[in-house]
């Protein structure tokens, strides 16, 4: 499912226009994308958990030269389902 897709759905769902499903949705991802970006966590109690995972600084290699080379650190969005989802997925 894709976007577009999504968005159809939600309107439907919820008996509102695409535009407002829209906004709707836009709105959610820019709410989720601001927290993350604070340092902050998106719950969604049955759905799941949007949060911000640190990495170290590390060393890799080049797989074409075999050169050592250092990884930075990075700030990573991560996500973890919730009990719900993990149970509509399983069924």
């Amino acid at each position: 499912m894709n976007k577009s897709q999504l968005i159809t759905a939600i309107a439907e769902g919820a008996d509102i226009s695409k535009a407002s499903a829209t906004r709707a949705l836009n709105s959610i991802i820019e709410t989720v994308q601001t927290e993350l970006a604070s340092g902050g966590k998106v719950e969604l109690i049955g759905f799941g958990t949007f949060s911000v995972s640190e990495r170290a600084e590390r060393q890799g290699r080049n797989p074409s030269t075999g050169a050592a080379i250092t990884i930075p650190a990075a700030r990573l969005p991560k996500f973890k389902p919730g009990k719900n989802l993990k149970d509509a997925v399983n069924s």
